[in-house]
């Protein structure tokens, strides 16, 4: 499905405020993302928008996931696509990283009611394991549930020891708890916050010790439901933050094929906006808002080592350390699944989950997405942040 001739002159590239600021046009004079490839283990994708077509590589989704659908059942995995890479076509939301590519993975993340379509959607697990085993360079996670699952865990694991890049929208509970869900809490995930044009932090964004980074998340446009008749304005969410975190890091490692995911993600985090100690990360920003431009300008930017995980003490052990172990390790949870999120819990800030070791289920997982929500501090260009902050203890 496509457009409908009444949607086609709806330009949702004006209401995409953060093209200006992050200075895409400059930025695609460098990189447009070419040759990465993105999975979005979300609803589904619709391949037949006009900003996406030729986008979606729908089959190379493993044969161990074939069978399943990929048809988006809510709009929102579509959204997260054209975030990522869409061309803008048609008037569509334009991706930041446009010459990247979606492998999608549908999961079933609103309980799906249809026996069928029910049958022909993986859980969380699979998908993220069936990623792990392509080629992709990272997988963009914009759900969450409240509970550690120490198969999702593993899971996790898997994928971090392939090398692969994984973001995850920390969530909206900003405005009750503030606990910030999974995936996006386990080690080796970069949990992503929202801002907001003023660049300010999103009232509905949750957090604590797992922000990483924070990117745009609200105040533009997206699909609301699975007609594709017409964007919605200001869907909001972590989701659609965690989407432009993904595209930064597509944008990056295009440039620069030869890094591995550690200096990767140090870029990110070194060349983050903040005006706070980097050793000292926000609660509501972790390391600051993503900034891929300061990369992509300095042709002689020094992206660190290439072995060690810029992240290794808050995810309690190097993001490659398990790249033997992972063959042995891909049918079974991992033991350590608990204990590590429970010391990442204590850090920072409240937890939805706290230190409840329960299992989650994956019928509770929720789309990190919402339909003209309250907005509540940091520029993406880089300025003053005025936030209370936490420091995250090892």
């Amino acid at each position: 499905m496509g457009f409908a001739p009444s949607a086609a002159a709806y330009d949702a590239q004006s209401k995409q405020w953060y093209l200006d600021p992050m200075q895409a046009e400059q930025m695609w004079k460098v990189s447009t993302g070419k040759g990465v490839k993105v999975a979005v283990i979300d609803s589904g994708v619709n391949a037949g928008t006009p900003s996406l077509k030729g986008q979606v590589l729908v089959d190379e989704v493993p044969k161990s996931v074939a069978y399943h659908a990929t048809d988006d059942y809510t709009g929102h995995g579509t959204t997260m696509a054209e975030l990522i890479a869409g061309t803008g076509a048609g008037g569509g939301l334009q991706g930041l990283a446009p010459g990247a590519k979606i492998v999608p993975f549908r999961i079933d993340l609103e309980g799906l009611k249809d026996a069928e379509e029910k049958r022909k959607t993986p859980d969380d697990t699979e998908a993220i394991r069936a990623a792990a085993d392509t080629d992709v360079k990272i997988i963009n996670m914009s759900f969450g549930s409240e509970g550690p699952s120490s198969k999702e865990e593993a899971a996790i694991d898997y994928a971090a020891s392939k090398g692969k890049l994984l973001i995850a929208a920390v969530g909206n509970n900003g405005q009750t708890a503030g606990g910030i869900g999974y995936p996006a809490a386990f080690p080796y995930v970069v949990g992503v916050s929202s801002s907001d044009e003023s660049g300010t932090v999103s009232k509905f964004s949750s957090y604590g010790g797992y922000v990483d980074l924070t990117a745009p998340g609200q105040d533009f446009p997206g699909w609301c439901d699975a007609n594709f008749r017409s964007y919605c304005d200001d869907v909001n969410g972590t989701s659609s933050a965690a989407a432009i975190a993904s595209a930064s890091a597509a944008l990056i490692w295009s440039a620069h094929p030869d890094w591995t995911v550690n200096q990767v993600t140090r870029s990110l985090i070194d060349t983050a906006g903040r005006d706070w100690p980097k050793n000292d990360p926000s609660k509501y920003l972790g390391y600051g808002a993503v900034r891929p431009r300061v990369v992509l300008a300095d042709s002689g930017y020094n992206p660190g080592s290439a072995n060690v995980d810029p992240l290794a003490k808050e995810n309690d052990g190097d993001l490659l350390a398990k790249s033997s172990t992972a063959s042995a390790s891909s049918s079974s949870p991992s033991a350590s699944a608990t204990s590590r999120a429970q010391q990442k819990t204590s850090t920072g800030g409240t937890s939805a989950a706290g230190s409840n070791a329960a299992e989650s289920s994956n019928d509770s997982s929720t789309l990190w997405i919402t339909i003209g929500a309250a907005a509540a501090l940091i520029l993406i260009a880089g300025a003053g942040v005025a936030v209370v902050r936490a420091r995250r203890a090892g």
